[in-house]
C-alpha cells in the first residue's frame, strides 16, 4: 500500500543558513519559542521523498490507486530465488527499500512534531490541546480534498484522528503513555499476524489483476471520472489507516519519546542514541525485511507494517549518523532540508506532479512505457525529487513557510480571531 506525508506541520522557524558546523549541530531560532532542531528538516525531508519511492509505483502500475487492492504493487523479493533479470530485480530491491519504512519515519516524526509543539505551548503557558484542535481538524480537512482531488491512499485523516488522541495522552501521565504505547504495539503485531495467518490459509491462486475498466479509467478517462471513481469507492480505499490505526497511535508515542530522550539532539548523548537506532533498526530490521519480503505476497502486511517500522528505526539513525558527519551543508543537505520545511506543500505536489506525469488526463506516461521496465518509473521518481529540492529551496528564499503551511497558518489565525503570528 502506499505512503503519506504523516509529518507534522514544520515549526516555525527561519530559513537555514550555511554553516562551518555539521547540519545536525545547526539550531535555528523559532521566533523566541522552542529551538528549531535541523536534523528534524533533513530526516522529515528524506522521508517525504521516500514515500514517492513507494507511491510512484501507484500512480505508474496498471489500474493505479485500484492496483494496490489487487495486488499489483506490492513489493516482494519471492520471485528472485528463481533467478530474475537485472530490472526485475532493481525493480524489486527498490521497491524494498522504501516500503513502509518511510512511511513509519514519517508517524515517528510526526509525533516528534507533536511533543514539540505541547513543549512550546507549555511555556507559554498556552492551554493544551486548545488550539491544536483546531490544526487537527484542517488536517483532516485537507486529507480528505486531497484523497478526493489527487490521491486515493492518502492517510491524512487518519493521522488527524491519532494526533486528536496522542494530544489528550500528552496531559496524562508518562505510566498512562507507556502502556496505551505496548498496547497499541501488541494489538497491532496480533492483528497483522491473524490477517497473516488467514492469507496463507486462503487458496493460493492471485487475482487476474485490475479489471480492464480501471485500467482505462486512468489511462484514459477524465478528471471526474477518476474523482467519481474515488468516492464510489472510498470505504476500500479509505481501509489502510483503519487497519493500522493502533501502529500509527504506537509510532506517535514512539515519536514522542525519542523527542523527550534526546535522540535528535544536537549533542553526544543525542549521537549516541542514533548510533544506537542505527545499529539495532538495520541489525534486526533488515534480516526481518527480507525474510518477509521473500514469503511473497502473503508475508506483505507482517513485511509493510511490522518488520518496516523497525527498519524505519534504523533509517533515522542511519540519516543521523551521516548527518553528525557532514562538515558543511551541501546541496543535498540543503535540498532534503527545503523540502522537509516544506513537507505539506512538497507532498501534495509530488503527488500532483506524478498524476499529471502518469494519468491520461496529463502527459499519460504510464499507458505510453507501459512495457518499458522499471528504468523510466525510477527516472520519474528521481525527477520529482530534484524539482521539489529546487522548488521548495527558491520558495524559502522568500518566503518563510511553504504555500499550503502558509494557507493553514492564516486559517489556524482566524480561527483564533488573531493575526497570523509573527515569524
Amino acid at each position: 500500500m502506499p505512503e503519506t506525508a504523516g509529518a507534522a506541520t514544520p515549526l516555525p522557524g527561519a530559513p537555514p543558513t550555511p554553516s562551518s558546523r555539521p547540519p545536525s549541530e545547526q539550531v535555528s531560532g523559532a521566533g523566541g519559542g522552542t529551538p528549531r532542531l535541523a536534523l528534524l528538516d533533513v530526516l522529515r525531508g528524506a522521508a517525504v521523498l521516500g514515500t514517492l519511492m513507494t507511491n510512484v509505483w501507484i500512480f505508474t502500475g496498471p489500474g493505479a490507486e485500484w492496483g494496490v487492492l489487487d495486488g499489483t504493487t506490492g513489493s516482494s523479493l519471492h520471485g528472485l530465488l528463481s533467478g530474475a533479470s537485472l530490472p526485475e530485480v532493481v525493480e524489486s530491491v527498490f521497491r524494498l527499500l522504501a516500503d513502509g519504512k518511510f512511511l513509519a519515519m514519517l508517524t515517528m516524526l510526526f509525533g516528534v512534531g507533536l511533543a514539540i509543539q505541547f513543549g512550546s505551548a507549555a511555556q507559554r503557558g498556552q492551554p493544551w490541546p486548545g488550539r491544536y484542535r483546531w490544526r487537527a481538524l484542517f488536517l483532516l480537512a485537507e486529507g480528505t480534498l486531497h484523497f478526493v482531488l489527487v490521491f486515493a491512499w492518502d492517510v491524512l485523516m487518519g493521522y488527524a484522528v491519532t494526533a486528536l488522541l496522542v494530544a489528550w495522552l500528552l496531559t496524562r501521565s508518562e505510566r498512562v503513555r507507556h502502556r496505551v504505547m505496548w498496547t497499541a504495539a501488541g494489538l497491532h503485531v496480533t492483528v497483522m499476524s491473524l490477517l497473516t495467518l488467514g492469507a496463507v490459509a486462503s487458496d493460493p491462486d492471485g487475482g487476474d489483476g485490475p479489471a480492464r475498466r480501471v485500467v482505462d479509467l486512468y489511462a484514459d478517462g477524465g478528471y471526474l471520472d477518476q474523482i467519481a471513481f474515488r468516492l464510489h469507492n472510498a470505504v476500500a480505499l479509505r481501509m489502510e489507516p483503519v487497519l493500522s490505526f493502533a501502529l500509527l497511535v504506537f509510532l506517535f508515542l514512539l515519536g514522542v519519546r525519542l523527542h523527550r530522550a534526546g535522540a535528535f539532539a544536537p549533542d553526544a548523548a543525542g549521537r549516541r542514541i542514533r548510533a544506537r537506532l542505527l545499529g539495532w533498526g538495520l541489525g534486526v530490521g533488515l534480516p526481518l525485511n527480507i525474510a518477509t519480503g521473500l514469503g511473497g505476497a502473503d508475508c506483505f502486511l507482517l513485511g509493510r507494517y511490522v518488520a518496516a517500522p523497525v527498519v524505519a528505526l534504523g533509517y533515522i539513525g542511519l540519516i543521523g549518523v551521516i548527518t553528525d558527519r557532514v562538515r558543511r551543508t551541501g546541496p543535498l543537505t540543503a535540498g532534503l532540508t527545503s523540502v522537509g520545511r516544506t513537507a505539506l506543500s512538497c507532498y501534495v505536489a509530488q503527488n500532483v506532479l506524478c498524476m499529471l506525469a502518469a494519468y491520461g488526463i496529463g502527459l499519460g506516461l504510464a499507458a505510453r512505457y507501459r512495457d518499458a521496465g522499471p528504468w523510466w518509473v525510477i527516472g520519474l521518481w528521481a525527477v520529482v525529487c530534484l524539482v521539489l529540492m529546487a522548488a521548495s529551496h527558491l520558495w524559502l528564499r522568500r518566503f518563510p513557510h511553504g504555500p499550503l503551511e502558509s494557507v493553514q497558518k492564516r486559517l489556524l489565525a482566524l480561527s483564533a480571531n488573531a493575526r497570523p503570528p509573527r515569524e
